[in-house]
């Protein structure tokens, strides 16, 4: 049920399809990310009028409320939430760890205070597949140590042998509980050490056959230059018939920088995050939608963007709804800051297939380093 194609490459940057059970994904490709099973503020055909292929889904969070339990007794995540698409789930380890002072880490697993209710509970390997299964995505993640991006070179590889080590504890249980309509993909960790990089790739590699590699720990604090380079490093060695995802990634010149160096996929809660602070992305760079500029203009927020807000709203207005509290004004932005990364992997997709890419790449974020526009 699981497949993905090289269709094209051009240096690095990559095109392929991959085959899921829910369907198939175009790559490279941004996943928007449904926290709590829904991309926050918008409706789900709105996420696929977008072009969304595929959604993200968050464990920790699904399982704190309504508890996958709940989610499982109403058909699994894509009937409780109506996407009839590809999903992801993370494993929760990325949020768990951000716990930092409510959170006990062992080699059982992590034992944390719920935001929620105050409660102790613990997400083990083992636990965190089978809150995933529960959840019935296509794609389920390994159960990660996640080190902060400046870690030491002790502290990082002590996130990951214990990654590695709960690797082995996440495939022994999804093999339990799977009958093929899910995949576990692991998870590249290491901070920013090519050493411990290479070491966490062999040790994956080295440990069975995966369906897809994604790469973890980046965009936690380090410079971009230092993030650039890592994936530079590990790109030569990653295997060529499998996607690669890298996690908690998404923001525009991020995405393509990510492509340039061998990613296929991407997710990020930024794109809605910022829609509802009235932060736009448009291919000159980023608007403040409640700048007093945009007072009295009549303009889009981006004419080269088909999104349903660009091809029917002016700033003016965008600016007028933020002004007045009115919530459509933060569903408007945030569908246009979806859509604009979702036809941004387009857009690289089409230039690879091309044999286009480079040049593209390099006007597109010349183009989009300018100043922020009021």
């Amino acid at each position: 049920m699981f497949d993905f194609e090289l269709t094209a490459t051009q240096g690095a940057a990559r095109a392929g399809t991959l085959t899921t059970p829910h369907g198939v994904v175009q790559t490279p490709a941004f996943m928007p990310v449904g926290t709590h099973g829904t991309v926050r503020g918008l409706h789900p055909d709105e996420v696929r009028h977008a072009g969304a292929q595929i959604i993200l889904g968050n464990t920790y969070h699904l399982h704190l409320r309504p508890g996958e339990d709940v989610v499982r007794a109403l058909g699994g995540l894509h009937r409780f939430s109506t996407w009839d698409r590809p999903m992801l789930t993370d494993s929760g380890g990325f949020q768990v760890f951000s716990l930092e002072t409510f959170r006990k880490i062992s080699e059982h697993g992590v034992d944390f205070v719920s935001h929620v209710d105050g409660t102790r509970r613990m997400i083990t390997p083992e636990s965190a597949v089978e809150i995933q299964w529960a959840l019935g995505a296509d794609i389920a993640m390994q159960f990660d140590h996640v080190v902060p991006g400046q870690a030491s070179h002790e502290l990082a590889r002590e996130g990951m042998e214990r990654s590695l080590r709960w690797l082995e504890r996440c495939r022994i249980r999804h093999a339990e509980l799977s009958d093929g309509r899910q995949t576990l993909w692991p998870i590249i960790q290491g901070g920013t050490h090519a050493d411990l990089r290479r070491a966490s790739l062999d040790g994956i590699v080295g440990s069975g056959e995966w369906t897809g590699i994604a790469i973890g720990g980046l965009s936690v604090g380090e410079p971009k230059p230092i993030m650039h380079r890592v994936l530079e490093e590990l790109e030569p060695s990653m295997p060529r018939a499998v996607p690669r995802y890298l996690m908690g990634v998404g923001f525009p010149a991020d995405l393509v920088e990510g492509i340039a160096r061998g990613v296929d996929l991407f997710d990020c809660v930024a794109a809605t995050r910022n829609g509802r602070h009235g932060s736009a992305w448009t291919s000159t760079g980023r608007v403040n939608v409640r700048g007093a500029a945009h007072r009295t203009a009549d303009e889009p927020l981006d004419p080269h963007c088909d999104c349903e807000t660009c091809t029917r709203f002016s700033r003016a207005y965008l600016r007028h709804l933020f002004m007045a509290g009115e919530m459509l004004g933060l569903r408007l932005v945030s569908i246009h800051n979806v859509r604009f990364l979702i036809r941004l992997g387009e857009e690289a997709r089409a230039h690879i297939l091309a044999g286009t890419f480079d040049a593209w790449s390099r006007e597109w974020l010349r183009r989009h380093s300018g100043q922020d526009k009021a």
